[in-house]
């Protein structure tokens, strides 16, 4: 079996494919530059036209979420990949995710969802950020107070959220629940006052953040864990890094397979992004590595540790303690 085709159980028995096509922040910042560019009206068919091909060369793992407001265009993908005959609805795993300004509305965001991406049920409904935003704020996904600071309800609790998620799953439009960007301390306090561990924590991770104390935490508890922002953010910042351009000449393949496959190797599902069809073939040929190829990244990682120098990418201004190990 070819790494990319490679399946992780989850804690509900169903199979979770390792490698996904994410529709998140890099492909919406992509959308952000055309629109300026004057440019999006013709390219508005890329997100749709990128699910298709994905699906069509072998995908099998799609990931949207709401608030990336493109689940449209990712539906439309998914109706012309399963028009074509040669892609079956229950073949693919399909994420959404609940967005904050809904945390007090589920069951509402995710009959939305579903509308949007013309789909009956989706395989995981994930809480895209344990905090809950003013559902009536001044705009109705990033709403602000007066300072620019984000509108968050504090008095509400993301695990009365969670609970409302759990009620999802006995209408069978969800197969299964989870978290996205949830610490050690959010799950602690969450996992004792809920009936259903999550299947899922969707997480930033990758050499330059490896946030091991949640990964193990997670396998300790039976809940798997996808990667998002694999390559470090726009531009691959990390395919620099002397360790992964060491395994990368080791195994002739690009450092951008280098730290896809890595998170296979860790036992993770990990999420590429990209609209380009070429790319989305390349991101297929993962690689196996091995004890040594691990240990060449874990020395970057181990040195990273000791001097504090983990780098996060994604940090949204909700000036919130989630309680990250890795903050710098």
């Amino acid at each position: 079996m070819a790494v990319a085709d490679k399946r992780f159980k989850l804690n509900t028995g169903a199979e979770i494919p390792a490698l996904g096509l994410g529709m998140g922040s890099n492909i919406i910042n992509r959308k952000i530059m055309l629109i300026k560019a004057g440019t999006w009206q013709s390219n508005s068919e890329e997100v749709q036209r990128a699910v298709t091909h994905a699906l069509l060369t072998g995908y099998r793992h799609i990931d949207a979420a709401f608030c990336y407001q493109n689940e449209e265009e990712v539906g439309i993908g998914l109706g012309d990949a399963f028009e074509s005959g040669k892609v079956q609805r229950e073949e693919v795993f399909v994420t959404t995710k609940l967005w904050c300004t809904y945390q007090t509305q589920v069951e509402e965001n995710l009959e939305l969802s579903l509308k949007n991406l013309g789909l009956d049920y989706v395989d995981l409904y994930l809480m895209h950020w344990p905090l809950a935003m003013n559902p009536n704020g001044n705009h109705p996904l990033f709403p602000k107070l007066p300072d620019g600071s984000r509108d968050v309800v504090l008095s509400h609790s993301h695990v009365t959220t969670y609970k409302s998620m759990e009620k999802l799953l006995t209408t069978g439009k969800v197969k299964a629940i989870g978290v996205c960007n949830y610490s050690k301390r959010y799950l602690e306090e969450l996992l004792p006052q809920v009936s259903v561990i999550p299947a899922v924590n969707q997480i930033e991770n990758h050499p330059a953040l490896p946030q091991q104390e949640i990964v193990d935490f997670c396998k300790e508890k039976g809940i798997h864990i996808t990667a998002y922002s694999p390559l470090g953010s726009i531009g691959g910042p990390l395919f620099t890094i002397d360790a992964i351009v060491e395994v990368s000449k080791k195994r002739n393949v690009s450092p951008a397979l280098v730290l896809l496959s890595w998170h296979i190797a860790r036992g993770s599902s990990v999420l590429s992004k990209s609209v380009t069809p070429s790319h989305i073939n390349e991101n297929r040929n993962l690689v196996k590595l091995d004890e040594s190829d691990m240990a060449i990244v874990a020395r970057y990682t181990d040195e990273l540790a000791a001097k504090k120098a983990f780098q996060r990418f994604v940090y949204p201004p909700f000036r919130i303690d989630f309680g990250f190990p890795d903050k710098s």
